[in-house]
């Protein structure tokens, strides 16, 4: 999408090369694994070593990364449960981790020699996916059969209309959610490759507190319109 710009040294890709999982493959010329799928794996690793860290020595008295955890994973609970209530405490823990990961994978981008996997359709359409599959596995175990009457409408006489477009907007979310981040996080990118090659730290530097800011607005715009989903989908249908 950036043809002809200068392309960076990734260090998780040549790592991976080392070890043989980033490679092409002499019958397909494909990669063996593709590039967004380490670094996916890559982020996943340093969240689990996080997580470990933080939880290490636990005090009642949080400090540290302790601390930081406990302050990003308590307001966004608070967070959830004043717009869902009790019951987004059962799903709380996949919006938590949704969140967590989205904003590693935005942050990370920005890092030289490190790519940011969102950066790729395939990686936000998994977690659209992912999405789309938990709010109505959700909506099926809180209602049953009964979960159909979300997509009638109020009144039985608009089902006719209400069913094809409520099926229609359900079935656009995966595709609004994954356009959306790839858009602006590709987007941001190849803005700052652009400017790095016309002046390479003065034209870059004011933009990464900039696209640091965006980065952390998409990750909660995912993260909102999920909850938004799941909320939906735990509501009783009138």
């Amino acid at each position: 999408m950036a043809g002809g710009l200068p392309h960076p040294v990734l260090l998780v890709e040549e790592a991976a090369k080392g070890v043989g999982l980033y490679k092409l493959n002499d019958v397909f010329h494909a990669q063996v694994i593709d590039s967004n799928v380490i670094y996916a794996w890559f982020v996943m690793v340093l969240l689990i070593a996080l997580g470990m860290l933080a939880t290490r020595k636990l005090n009642m008295v949080p400090s540290g990364i302790q601390n930081f955890f406990e302050v990003v994973v308590g307001g966004l609970e608070s967070f959830v449960v004043e717009n869902i209530g009790e019951k987004g405490r059962k799903i709380f823990p996949f919006l938590c981790a949704l969140f967590i990961f989205i904003i590693t994978c935005n942050l990370i981008g920005l890092v030289p020699g490190f790519d940011s996997p969102t950066n790729n359709v395939n990686t936000n359409a998994a977690m659209a996916i992912t999405v789309f599959i938990y709010y109505n596995f959700w909506g099926i175990r809180m209602w049953g059969a009964g979960y159909i009457k979300h997509f009638m409408g109020p009144f039985w006489w608009l089902v006719p209309l209400m069913l094809p477009i409520e099926i229609i907007s359900h079935l656009a979310r995966p595709l609004s959610l994954t356009l959306r981040l790839f858009g602006n996080i590709r987007g941001e990118e190849i803005v700052l490759v652009l400017l790095f090659a016309l002046a390479p730290v003065v034209g870059t530097f004011p933009m990464y507190f900039l696209f640091s800011l965006a980065d952390c607005i998409q990750a909660f715009v995912f993260f909102m319109l999920a909850m938004i989903y799941l909320k939906g989908s735990l509501e009783h249908a009138h």
